[in-house]
């Protein structure tokens, strides 16, 4: 295990180094965790483009990466890093909704370091084993997955559904691979962008739909929604399409706070509408369903760079459109 700690640290606005940073120290119920691979998400992207999402500002130096997978130092264990920590004793985390604690601690929201570091402090119960089926980086996909699940679960989706997802980044595929997990009887994925659409052919779906032919949705009669870009115009297509007492649930967030709903649709047809923030209880299911083979999560990596080119990792998105998911390797096992 290695005594130096280096990380890829956001000073602002397109400015990432890598530099040495303090090793962490446990503190009460948490473990040391070397990281071995760490999956570049969006929010990152966006971070490291823009130095905000909403109100969270990068005002002081942060550690990105959320995605990630290590083994815990001194004792060899591979794990899966969850990377928000919850309070434990608030209204919320009481019910069980720990992803809605207001005192959650995530990776890489400000002002608390990420995972793109040798080394990582992590609660205990939040470093998840994983077995030697997963590798590496599809441990640290489980972060992503584990956003599927929780979508699906929402949603409600179950044997003979007919599931439409809207977005086929990372999120919409996993969203698309999960539901077929949980029985979908058929499942379409839409977008606007072709080297995502042809990214998808690769994943188990029924149709591939190319949303820049002014695509009727309803034609699919899909009774899930499964809404991953944010973009109002597709939101409002996608709930208008779904069947009676079908069941919408919005996963991407858009550029605006402010989106206005087809009301109407949603009444006369006793449509769910609901969003999700996150995950909760998703680690030992995702893990499970990777490690079973049902869900190929080392299929969506495209691209995997050092952690000194963390930088062209962040970059990625614009260099090479065809790369679905990039990691960082941080250390190798």
């Amino acid at each position: 295990m290695t005594t130096q700690n280096v990380a890829a640290v956001l000073h602002g606005v397109g400015d990432l180094r890598i530099e040495e940073v303090p090793r962490p120290v446990a503190g009460p119920g948490e473990v040391l965790v070397e990281i071995r691979s760490v999956g570049i998400c969006g929010s990152d992207v966006h971070y490291y483009e823009h130095g905000r999402i909403g109100d969270h500002v990068v005002n002081a130096p942060m550690i990105l990466g959320h995605e990630a997978s290590g083994v815990v130092v001194g004792t060899g264990q591979r794990v899966a890093v969850e990377p928000g920590v919850p309070c434990g004793h608030c209204e919320q985390c009481r019910a069980g909704a720990y992803n809605l604690c207001p005192d959650v601690r995530f990776f890489a929201t400000p002002p608390i370091d990420g995972a793109l570091a040798h080394v990582v402090a992590v609660h205990e119960a939040f470093a998840h084993p994983v077995p030697d089926e997963l590798s590496d980086d599809a441990a640290a996909l489980c972060e992503p997955l584990s956003v599927g699940l929780w979508a699906n679960r929402k949603a409600g989706t179950t044997i003979g559904s007919r599931v439409l997802v809207t977005g086929a980044g990372p999120v919409g595929v996993l969203c698309a691979e999960t539901a077929r997990a949980f029985g979908a009887s058929w499942v379409g994925i839409a977008d606007v962008q072709p080297d995502r659409l042809k990214a998808a052919e690769a994943f188990a779906v029924d149709e591939v739909i190319d949303a820049r032919r002014g695509v009727d949705y309803a034609a699919y009669r899909p009774d899930v929604l499964l809404e991953c870009t944010g973009a109002e115009p597709v939101v409002d297509a996608g709930i208008r399409a779904l069947r009676p007492r079908g069941r919408a649930v919005l996963v991407g967030m858009g550029a605006s706070g402010t989106q206005q709903l087809p009301v109407q649709a949603i009444q006369t047809r006793e449509l769910i509408v609901t969003g999700t923030f996150r995950y909760a209880h998703t680690y030992p299911d995702a893990i499970a369903l990777a490690a079973s083979g049902r869900i190929d999560l080392d299929a969506l990596v495209g691209a995997r760079l050092p952690l000194a080119e963390s930088e062209r990792a962040l970059t990625m998105g614009h260099t090479d459109p065809s790369v679905l998911k990039t990691v960082v390797t941080v250390s190798e096992g």
